[in-house]
């Protein structure tokens, strides 16, 4: 069987985390810090915060700007679970908005669901294919959408307008007119688990890239007490001579990367662009060859010349089939030792939200992206030889399925 997408392990990994095991430091200490550097240093953002998930460095920036009941976040309908979970977590009201044929959030349809109760715009660059970041920074500062922009904490005040909260789960790596991820918006948070192009098994990163008046070093400190406990000093600055002494400055929340973790990241990023990138680059330019002679195939669009994918899903799509036939050709695929996915089942369509009252029809474009998507193998492993027994198992399969 040919596995959908195992994580890199290898020596240099397996080093770095034992050196890290034996120098005492195991949870938040000089290896996290200097990840944090290296991410800011890659991405060419403000400042970095490592956290133990995505999810966790979403929620607790909803959280800073003070998101709460009456509130409203607009996430994509096609995205995974997290994106919306931490919305709910808050207390705050999720909107749905639709999607582009290139499965990302569509800026009408974001315009449409702006209302003087929307506080933060969530888009997902889904499979690493970075949104129309222009676009929407100009959405939230035309003047009639500021103006209905109802600030009540201090960060609402000090931006005076929606924030943008990019979930860049799959996008490290990816750029957009010249800028990388983690530099195309207010705040970007990055995730580390174990599927990620970069992995330290779970974790994740804030990047923060906010205009003034915002103090990014101030901001720094802050999110991290509120990422432990609300504590003023974390383990690395108490273990500083006569620093013992630290206080608890609010009911924080246990958020912290470990430094086992960032060793992983640490490897993973220094070796990413040279090694990682171009290893997954070459799979989706080999599957993408290999479909084109296929009428009933469409390839992801996964580099043009204003953007760059991270290559983390190739999310092929079915023309002209039913959601049924989809799942049919899923399982013919199996059949042939070959594990695939789909990214993702839209979120109107989960148990929670349809019983909250959100209906699938209400968002047709993300619809149609799912019932004729199918996610393919793409991982560092991954060899020639793998990849072309895919597209064999994909294209007998739909022949079986649909003729």
């Amino acid at each position: 069987m040919i596995p959908f997408s195992p994580p890199r392990m290898d020596q240099r990994i397996v080093d770095e985390v034992v050196d890290t095991l034996y120098s005492g430091w195991i949870t938040t200490g000089p290896k996290t810090k200097k990840f944090e550097k290296m991410l800011t240093a890659y991405g060419g953002h403000r400042v970095t915060l490592c956290v133990n998930s995505g999810s966790a460095g979403l929620e607790l920036m909803l959280r800073w700007f003070g998101v709460g009941p009456g509130d409203e976040v607009i996430v994509p309908a096609y995205t995974y679970a997290a994106s919306a979970n931490v919305v709910v977590h808050c207390g705050a009201t999720v909107v749905f908005a639709d999607s582009n044929p290139d499965f990302n959030l569509s800026v009408e349809s974001i315009r449409k669901a702006i209302t003087p109760h929307t506080k933060v715009i969530i888009p997902v660059d889904i499979a690493g294919w970075p949104c129309d970041y222009d676009a929407i920074n100009a959405l939230v500062r035309e003047p009639g959408i500021q103006q209905l922009f109802n600030p009540v904490t201090k960060p609402q005040q000090m931006l005076n307008r929606i924030l943008i909260l990019s979930d860049a789960a799959h996008s490290i790596g990816a750029w957009y007119k010249g800028r990388m991820a983690g530099n195309l918006t207010d705040i970007t948070v990055y995730s580390f688990h174990a599927v990620k192009n970069l992995t330290t098994a779970e974790g994740g990163a804030v990047c923060l890239n906010l205009p003034e008046p915002f103090n990014h070093d101030e901001l720094y400190r802050d999110l991290n007490a509120k990422s432990l406990h609300g504590q003023t000093k974390d383990a690395l600055a108490k273990m500083q001579i006569g620093s013992w002494r630290y206080d608890i400055i609010e009911p924080g929340y246990k958020y912290n990367m470990t430094d086992i973790q960032a060793s992983m990241g640490i490897v993973e990023l220094e070796r990413y662009n040279d090694d990682m990138l171009v290893r997954r680059k070459h799979i989706f330019d080999r599957y993408a060859l290999a479909f084109s002679k296929y009428p009933w195939a469409l390839p992801p669009v996964y580099q043009t010349d204003e953007r760059r994918s991270s290559y983390h899903v190739f999310l092929l799509r079915i023309k002209g089939i039913t959601e049924g036939q989809r799942d049919q050709i899923i399982r013919e695929i199996f059949n042939r030792d070959v594990a695939v996915n789909v990214h993702f089942v839209p979120l109107p369509m989960m148990t929670y939200y349809r019983n909250a009252g959100y209906r699938m029809q209400d968002y047709p474009n993300a619809y149609d992206n799912y019932a004729h998507e199918i996610s393919l193998p793409v991982y560092y492993d991954l060899t020639d030889g793998m990849v072309d027994t895919v597209v064999s198992a994909v294209a007998s399969s739909v022949r079986t399925v649909i003729g």
